[in-house]
């Protein structure tokens, strides 16, 4: 899948959805996911290396002290996931969260939002993918990350949002 399907088919329905739960959402957070999606799955690996424990585009792990369990029980988080769960028929347990994130695109990519507004700063603005890269280390504690790719993942989802902002 690339960045601007992503960002089309499920990146920006997601925000839509989650801005009537009160969540704010703007070419920020559309960057910061395409991005983070990029860097984790290259949106092509919806299971860690074929089956490691990472699952879903963004690559959430199911531990108790994973970015999923920290969506279910954040205080910022936790009502909210709640509600996702519920839109979308998955019970709010941490280990069928999990399970269900490797298929289910909306569940995901609302995770990923989610993480993101757990972070007590506000997202970075779109001209500072160095800011970008270390909120993404920040929420999503990456064991062996990458940042030689980083800006490369950065570049594609800024092209995927101005590509939708002005489509030709």
């Amino acid at each position: 899948m690339t960045p601007a399907l992503c960002l089309r088919l499920t990146v920006d329905p997601v925000l839509a959805w989650l801005a009537g739960l009160g969540v704010k959402s703007d070419d920020r957070a559309r960057v910061m996911l395409l991005a983070i999606g990029g860097q984790e799955s290259r949106f092509t690996e919806r299971r860690q290396m074929g089956n490691g424990p990472a699952r879903g585009w963004w690559q959430f792990e199911g531990g108790p002290m994973s970015g999923t369990a920290e969506v279910l029980t954040g205080a910022r988080t936790k009502e909210l996931a709640a509600r996702v769960c519920a839109d979308l028929d998955v019970a709010p347990d941490r280990l069928l969260v999990h399970a269900a994130l490797e298929h289910n695109d909306l569940l995901a990519c609302a995770f990923a939002r989610l993480l993101l507004l757990g972070h007590p700063a506000p997202l970075p603005g779109m001209d500072q993918p160095d800011a970008g890269w270390r909120y993404y280390v920040s929420r999503w504690h990456p064991g062996k990350p990458h940042p030689q790719t980083w800006g490369a993942r950065w570049e594609a989802a800024l092209e995927a949002v101005a590509r939708a902002r002005n489509p030709t």
